[in-house]
């Protein structure tokens, strides 16, 4: 939050909360709060200072105090005084009972959150939401209760704390419960930021029974209007579920989602869900280019998407040493991520089946040394290829493993196909007597 956003903040208070018929605001607090905010930028630790006279010479607890506090809380935080800025955070708290509204203060409380937030300091934040809590205790405040405990559940996700943050999305949940136990549809929005939250824990905890289960509860929930970035995170790890499952294509739809939702959302997760999209494309060894698409299109020549580019086309022309070099040469855009190099091993062994195939068409008899070396890996590798394309039906033959070679039956191949073929006119005359019976 920026110098303006605090002054807009003020500002508004005063236009929204002045009410003719009361006291004008002790002059000399309000002159000591403009002469000390006048100085933040030149001089911040004199500020400090002003600011703290201020709170001193308070008769009561007053709306300038408030402000006084608001201002020294940004300026400890911008000098990274974390013992000084909680301190500061919880005397404002005691501010929020009678010195200023409900609405004002949970704006304020909000808007301080969230600027914190940037903060590295776990121990910090942490300290920070569960003060925020224990005030919240006492004022009822329901909505700033779940503001608060959603930012500490992230918190906790971001930590791997899965313990604690299962509680935290126990009590969250219940908030969005009847009495009867089932799920209050009216808070759809928030029920599925809680599931995001669920999902994103599942993931991490590989704990597929549990997130598909919350991913079908997700695409269950009809009266949300969530924000893209939600819809984003569900649909991404809804696209790493099927990965794991190793439905391709189903992944490559939810991957696709996420993309679009990310992008709307101006959420820079969509270069890395982007990348994600590519891979199940791949793997479910599509045709067509997944930069043919007007979304990602604009997104084909970025710096951190392009060796994803040439990864597709190298794919696509089934060229597996072209392939291979751009792994190796782009290790940190491609390798480095822990969900892609999960799946290179499948990435690889689906090109290499596919050149593999190809390799394989005009021979009736071949040697796996020569299979070995067009496909630069080793024997007990084409053998594994081959077996794998046996029991797929993509090829028919046996491997010799005395003699080294493998023998392809293509009369058995041709039977096979004619079978097929018989097998469907079969079906189609079978269907033909039936209507004709009805008739």
């Amino acid at each position: 939050m920026s110098d303006d956003d605090f002054m807009q903040e003020d500002e508004e208070f005063d236009f929204e909360y002045e009410d003719d018929d009361e006291e004008e605001p002790d002059a000399n607090l309000e002159n000591m709060y403009y002469s000390a905010k006048a100085q933040k930028e030149d001089n911040p630790l004199q500020a400090i200072k002003e600011f703290a006279k201020l709170v001193e010479s308070e008769q009561e607890k007053s709306e300038w105090g408030f402000k006084a506090l608001k201002q020294t809380i940004k300026i400890m935080f911008k000098l990274d005084m974390s013992q000084e800025t909680l301190k500061t955070y919880q005397n404002l708290l005691t501010y929020t009972k009678n010195a200023v509204t409900k609405n004002y203060a949970e704006k304020s409380i909000n808007n301080i959150l969230d600027f914190v937030s940037s903060s590295q300091d776990m121990q910090f934040l942490e300290s920070f939401y569960s003060e925020t809590l224990v005030s919240l205790e006492a004022s009822q405040n329901d909505r700033l209760w779940v503001k608060t405990n959603l930012k500490l559940a992230k918190l906790l996700l971001d930590r791997k704390e899965f313990t604690r943050l299962t509680k935290i999305l126990r009590s969250l949940h219940q908030s969005c419960q009847k009495d009867d136990g089932t799920d209050f549809q009216k808070k759809g929005t928030l029920l599925l930021e809680i599931y995001a939250l669920e999902i994103q824990m599942y993931t991490a905890t590989k704990n597929n029974k549990k997130l598909k289960s919350v991913y079908q509860q997700c695409l269950q929930v009809k009266s949300a209007i969530p924000h893209p970035r939600i819809m984003g995170v569900i649909r991404e790890q809804g696209g790493k579920m099927h990965m794991s499952e190793k439905d391709w294509e189903m992944a490559q739809t939810d991957f696709f989602e996420a993309f679009k939702n990310y992008d709307e959302a101006g959420s820079p997760q969509r270069i890395q869900c982007l990348k994600y999209l590519v891979l199940a494309n791949m793997l479910m060894e599509s045709q067509i280019n997944p930069f043919d698409s007007q979304e990602t299109k604009p997104y084909k020549n970025d710096p951190q998407i392009v060796a994803m580019t040439d990864l597709v086309n190298a794919f696509q022309r089934k060229d597996v040493n072209d392939f291979e070099k751009i792994l190796k040469n782009n290790r940190q855009t491609i390798m480095d991520d822990p969900f892609i190099k999960d799946y290179i091993d499948d990435l690889l062994k689906n090109i290499r089946m596919q050149v593999l195939v190809k390799l394989l068409k005009p021979y009736t008899r071949i040697e796996l040394d020569y299979i070995s070396q067009e496909l630069n890996i080793s024997i007990p590798e084409v053998e594994e290829l081959l077996v794998l394309l046996i029991l797929d039906e993509k090829i028919s033959g046996k491997i010799d493993q005395v003699q080294h070679i493998v023998a392809l039956d293509r009369e058995t191949s041709d039977q096979t196909r004619y079978a097929a073929l018989q097998k469907w006119t079969l079906a189609i005359e079978n269907l033909t007597n039936n209507i004709l019976a009805r008739g």
